[in-house]
């Protein structure tokens, strides 16, 4: 013990003895600089700030209505004891005078040694009616685990640790109790509440998360600082100290050591040497008398079981205790019964000690099935001394299913529950197993796929178990012994806890990191993902990929999160913040959201194993504001066409060809895919070079595998074995079932399936198959034309009237007119949709010629453009001549693509319409020609909202209806004189300018709508120089294979491409094709 105060006020705290002159100096000076964050009476202990954490008690009133518990008699000078705590408590400011609560509660005095009274308050109905939080409590064997081997410690307790929390001020009036002194309420947090263990916790974690398996564990008011040889213990108790002094938390003097070797937590000591059993609690059970009652022998029992990792054959010495417990059992307490207790006793008077396991190297685990029980001993070879050590002792019995399981079914069983149990050693280490039967070998060659198996398969497979036939006598001993005699196994229950309000606490003073953004972009041009690592000394390494695969939005998120994060361990970074703005990738990682989309299940698996790569990572989500660079960095890889010519520098953009996640197995030249999975089968041997990793995820794939002979087979869900092939076999096997005799050429997945149902499998199935398809020749040419267009619609405007006229032909008509003429030459302006059309007998370029001089030149001027198909009458010299001399642009639409000149293919069709239904004979069609020119322009067009005919004169035509039953229009005119009526019509020659503006406004609004509509059909297809590509059969003259024909030609080359969808092809000798085709007329080929 050592004196911080004065003489006047001495203030006592104690260190450990084993310190040396000057580490126990510097502990003194130390502990005397820090005097302020111990509490040495109420009035030292402020509280902790409100801000960090409160204490709230939501309650569940429906189905627990309040309740005002009456005040119980207590005899009088027990009364003035209470009175005595009461005021106590109110001088301290722990208590405030309550009135008219509905929650009221009797407090339940209990009397100490020397003869004051503790205040307990019976919060029981409280307690009922408050609903349960889920806040865990730290596993008492990792912490003790953690906190032993160290070779200095210092335990501290906080000083009445739940009043140091303050209740929430709407809180504070159901704490309410009753005294004969009046009613009174908490201001801070009470004993006694469900859920106060919970909140002081949450606040420690607060406090403390970054230290905590560190230099500090803390468990509820608990705290241990810890260090091992050569560090210096003060820098890690000034580092908590200072935290507790800036958030106001103070320690019990009274209960605090510092600079101990060893010490007791949690009913065990933790010493350099390991962990040992709390010599208290071994007192305490050798003083008990023999129980004489169930509850008595449950309580011993109990006992018993706080400690039972440390004793072996527990349950044998316990048998005749056990029976005590029996349904219906009478107490007798026996010869047996006393020798058992005696027993027990002596036994822990040298109890063993335990360790901790040591990280990278293996653990022994010893295995023995009974026919009722299990049991095994968990040990770890010392690296300097090669003896083994005791790490858990462990038994149980089988249950009444369990124990009708076959000797080897029971040791698949026992091992599976023993790696569960002792997971948190199980599952960072390799395990040596050692038992008189190898249960991983009988998983993995039984070819049944019972419900068990396969579950204890799948159960194994993260774990990495290592057979090996049994050397060592004594351990295999103490677990046959354990089995012979189990204990009963107890799950330890995690009490619940309320809601809290708490703050986050930043480290102080860090050194600025490694940091990273990351976004990802899925647009109608393509999918990009981008990621931007920032360096301690503030220098940008920006990385982005463009996808060529099919992705989501969070696909894409994740994808751009694993670029960044193997561009980090291409640094070799080690601690990394990062940052992205997609709350579902950051929460899900962070393990706040579950992942249930399956698409995002492998993805979420491989960020998780790219992190084991980072001593210290953390994902922080970040709005779109602060993510724009890693955007504009996506949205760049999403936009732009990369090629290995247009790499940018330094912006390294590449092509993921496939997702980051997907770990096939890669066949080589020298052996097949399934060589290592077959040899671990056989052999049990791992390749060679395999990291842990490597060799987890061979594991996994090797449970669905069975092995018979030099036959490798896998079990499918169907219960049914697939012979596994090789690349070779699987090359003809997809040309023979695919287009063989008996080939129907059906699509990948369905190639897939029928070999699957064959009974074959290779890991890399269904992606073979599709690309067999994809670049069979037959499956190309005969496949269903693409409906969906290439590319965006691009609509034609004219600027003013007859500036540009589309021009075609119409026929050959049969029958042909009396007059002998077959066919319609028609041209529409593209600004009126005004119709001129002429017949003709045969459709020359001489008559081509004059009727544009004579119909369209003559009558409405010359016109900027004409816009024709390519037929030779209307692309020859003679048209060329006149397009020179008149200096109109000539222009053709791409070949069998009438959509380029619709304008002209809608009057065509509508003209035939008109004509068919004007015939009375057939032969006078010629006749209703100039009738059926004339409902067309008088007939409200729908893309200019108005007629042709008022669009080129400024008013609309008097039909000749209106003349036989004149209209107003008609009779108003009658009445007017000559210069009254042409000044009516200057005044409409004058507005004829703004009904062509607001046409021209109705047709690009017309457009837009019809753009959208197409666009939204639009599945891009680009093409480029190179590209070996199929061209649609137009079948404009008769096929001999009629309908056996192909749908598609070819193959033949892009030659040349142009940014409106034209491209120019190239046979495969090189000869060019003279005419361009649409980019919709052709497709990729796969050679």
């Amino acid at each position: 013990e050592i004196n911080v105060g004065t003489q006047e006020e001495p203030r006592i705290l104690k260190i450990g003895t084993s310190l040396d002159p000057t580490q126990r100096v510097r502990m003194i000076d130390f502990l005397t600089r820090y005097q302020e964050v111990f509490a040495w009476s109420y009035a030292d202990m402020p509280g902790l700030d409100p801000s960090i954490v409160k204490h709230f008690l939501p309650l569940d009133t429906e189905k627990f209505p309040p309740k005002r518990q009456q005040l119980r008699r207590q005899r009088a000078s027990l009364l003035l004891r209470i009175k005595e705590e009461v005021v106590k408590q109110i001088n301290a400011g722990f208590l405030e005078v309550c009135n008219y609560s509905e929650w009221v509660a009797n407090i339940v005095p209990v009397e100490k040694k020397d003869g004051r009274v503790r205040v307990c308050v019976d919060y029981r109905d409280l307690n009922k009616a408050s609903p349960k939080d889920n806040f865990p409590l730290p596993h008492i064997d990792i912490l003790v685990d953690n906190t032993a081997r160290h070779s200095r410690f210092s335990f501290m307790d906080g000083f009445s640790g739940y009043n140091q929390i303050r209740m929430a001020e709407e809180d504070k009036i159901k704490t309410t109790f009753t005294t004969m002194w009046g009613t009174f309420c908490y201001r801070v947090m009470p004993f006694g509440l469900k859920n106060a263990g919970a909140t002081y916790q949450r606040a420690m974690v607060t406090l403390f998360h970054d230290m905590m398996h560190k230099e500090v564990e803390v468990y509820v008011d608990d705290m241990i600082a810890k260090s091992k040889e050569g560090e210096d213990h003060l820098v890690n108790l000034k580092r908590l100290f200072d935290r507790l002094k800036e958030y106001k938390l103070r320690l019990n003097p009274a209960k605090c050591t510092f600079g101990a070797r060893s010490g007791k937590l949690l009913g065990f000591v933790v010493s350099e040497r390991g962990i040992e059993v709390d010599p208290d609690k071994v007192k305490a059970i050798k003083e008990l008398p023999p129980p004489s009652s169930v509850r008595e022998v449950r309580g011993f029992l109990g006992r018993l079981n706080y400690i039972a990792r440390f004793i072996a054959n527990l349950t044998d010495k316990c048998q005749p205790l056990f029976r005590l417990l029996r349904k219906n059992a009478a107490i007798e307490w026996d010869e047996e019964c006393q020798k058992a207790f005696d027993t027990i006793k002596a036994y822990l008077v040298r109890p063993p000690v335990l360790v901790p396991p040591t990280p990278g190297r293996p653990l022994v685990l010893y295995l023995t099935v009974r026919r009722q029980s299990l049991g095994c001993m968990l040990g770890q070879e010392e690296e300097s001394t090669h003896t083994e050590r005791a790490i858990y002792y462990l038994s149980k019995k089988f249950t009444d299913g369990e124990s009708n399981y076959s000797e080897i079914e029971k040791m698949c069983c026992a091992l599976v529950w023993v790696m569960q149990r002792l997971r948190q050693y199980t599952l960072y280490h390799t395990v040596r197993l050692l038992s008189k039967a190898d249960p991983l070998k009988y998983l993995l060659d039984s070819p049944s796929s019972t419900r068990n198996l396969a579950k204890w398969r799948c159960q194994l497979t993260e774990y990495d178990i290592e057979y090996v036939s049994r050397t060592s006598v004594k351990g295999q001993a103490i677990a046959d012994h354990l089995a012979e005699f189990p204990i009963e196994d107890h799950t330890p229950i995690n009490p619940d806890f309320p809601d809290e309000g708490i703050l986050r606490v930043d480290d102080e003073g860090e050194e600025p990191g490694w940091k990273m953004y990351f976004d990802g972009a899925v647009n109608s041009t393509g999918s990009g993902i981008g990621a931007v690592l920032i360096s301690p000394d503030g220098r940008y390494y920006p990385v982005a990929a463009k996808i060529d695969f099919p992705c989501t939005n969070n696909v894409a998120e994740y994808e751009a999160c694993i670029l960044g994060l193997q561009a980090a361990i291409d640094f070799k970074v080690k601690e990394l913040e990062v940052f992205g703005d997609s709350m579902l990738t950051i929460f899900q990682t962070l393990g706040q959201w579950k992942t249930k989309d399956a698409k995002l299940v492998p993805y979420h698996e491989y960020l998780e194993k790219l992190t084991e790569n980072f001593e210290d990572i953390s994902f922080t989500y970040t709005p779109r504001m602060t993510n724009q660079f890693a955007d504009a960095l996506a949205t760049l890889a999403s936009m732009v066409s990369i090629t290995k010519e247009n790499l940018i520098e330094p912006l390294e953009i590449e092509i993921a060809e496939g997702p980051a996640h997907c770990n096939s197995i890669e066949a080589s030249e020298a052996k097949p895919w399934y060589e290592d999975i077959k040899n671990l089968l056989r052999t049990g041997q791992y390749p060679p070079f395999a990291d842990r990793r490597d060799r987890k995820t061979l594991r996994r794939l090797a449970i669905h595998y069975f092995l018979s002979g030099e036959i490798l087979y896998r079990r499918s869900f169907d219960s049914t074995l697939l012979r596994c092939i090789d690349e070779h076999e699987s090359r003809r096997l997809m040309e023979e079932v695919h287009g063989g005799n008996c080939g129907p050429h059906m699509n990948g997945l369905m190639l897939a399936k029928k070999i699957m149902r064959l009974g074959y499998y290779w890991s890399t199935m269904e992606t073979d198959c599709v690309k067999h398809v994809r670049h069979c020749h037959r499956c190309q040419v005969y496949a269903d034309q693409i409906k969906a267009p290439p590319n965006e619609l691009r609509p034609m405007t004219a600027p003013w009237p007859f500036s540009m006229w589309g021009m075609d032909v119409i026929g050959p008509i049969n029958p042909k007119a009396s007059n002998g003429h077959m066919f319609i030459l028609v041209a529409i302006d593209y600004f009126t949709k005004w119709i001129e059309a002429v017949t003709l007998a045969s459709v020359t370029a001489k008559a081509v010629a004059r009727f544009l001089r004579r119909d369209v030149i003559a009558r409405y001027g010359v016109p900027a453009t004409i816009i024709t198909d390519n037929a030779k009458n209307l692309n020859n010299k003679v048209i060329d001549e006149l397009c020179a001399q008149f200096k109109i642009r000539h222009r053709n639409s791409t070949p069998y693509r009438p959509q380029m000149n619709g304008a002209v293919e809608a009057a065509n069709k509508n003209i035939k319409k008109i004509i068919e239904k004007m015939t009375v004979n057939y032969k006078d069609w010629h006749e209703m020609l100039p009738y059926a020119l004339l409902a067309y322009r008088t007939s409200i067009r729908t893309s200019t909202g108005a007629t042709p005919y008022s669009l080129v004169y400024g008013m609309e035509a008097v039909l000749p209806i209106e003349v036989e039953i004149p209209s107003m229009r008609i009779l108003a005119e009658a009445e007017l004189e000559e210069a009254e009526w042409a000044k009516q019509r200057y005044e409409q020659l004058n507005f004829i300018d703004e009904k062509r503006l607001k046409a021209l406004c109705h047709g690009q609004c017309y457009q837009q709508r019809m753009a959208r509509a197409f666009n939204a059909r639009v599945r891009h297809r680009d093409f480029n120089p190179g590209d070996l590509v199929l061209r649609k059969v137009l079948h404009v003259t008769p096929d001999s294979r009629g309908k056996f024909s192909y749908k598609y030609d070819g193959p033949f080359v892009v030659k040349e491409v142009f940014s409106g969808g034209a491209v120019i092809l190239s046979d495969m000798d090189g000869t060019e094709n003279a005419l361009p085709v649409n980019a919709d007329a052709i497709k990729k080929y796969y050679p």
